[in-house]
């Protein structure tokens, strides 16, 4: 089953994470999601979709307030209706039709209402690898950074306990 709290603000569903149930058999299909599907964060901050990725094996409920966003996928790919949802100009619209003062809410309406360029598909599939390829290289870069900083760390460490001089004590200073 999923609930608010497994779709992170950052727009990502882990499957092992889920709490699994058996439920009763004759469920309406409404309620039930599997690979492919997206999904849509109604409160909180941050208002993304996910789509529900190849790790999803099995198929899940979603719980309310999550919203099952039902793709026609001659007209839009799951993946950019995901892209297009989580980009700035969505997300100022949900910003104008958000409700609540405690806990901010999108009604459904306001996510009816949200109008989404829709290239052809072909472009569809070449932005949705751009933003992939390009949320790869910001990971590489932050881990480069990192590893940079380790390096620079054991050089300056080694450095330090490398001198010729012998290792001094620093003295307490008198009170």
């Amino acid at each position: 089953m999923i609930k608010l709290q497994d779709v992170t603000p950052n727009g990502l569903v882990d499957p092992d994470r889920l709490d699994r149930r058996v439920w009763p058999t004759g469920m309406s299909d409404r309620y039930l999601v599997r690979s492919g599907d997206v999904v849509f964060r109604p409160r909180g901050d941050n208002n993304t979709a996910v789509m529900l990725d190849d790790r999803f094996r099995e198929t899940a409920v979603v719980l309310i307030p999550l919203f099952i966003l039902r793709v026609k996928p001659h007209l839009v790919l799951p993946e950019f209706l995901v892209w297009a949802i989580n980009q700035p100009p969505a997300q100022r619209h949900f910003d104008r039709v958000a409700r609540g003062t405690n806990m901010r809410m999108i009604p459904r309406p306001g996510l009816e209402d949200l109008e989404i360029d829709l290239p052809a598909r072909e472009d569809q599939r070449r932005i949705v690898a751009i933003d992939a390829l390009a949320r790869r290289e910001r990971a590489l870069t932050v881990r480069a950074a990192e590893k940079r900083e380790q390096m620079i760390t054991r050089a300056l460490g080694g450095l330090a306990s490398g001198s010729r001089r012998p290792a001094r004590r620093l003295e307490r200073p008198p009170l």
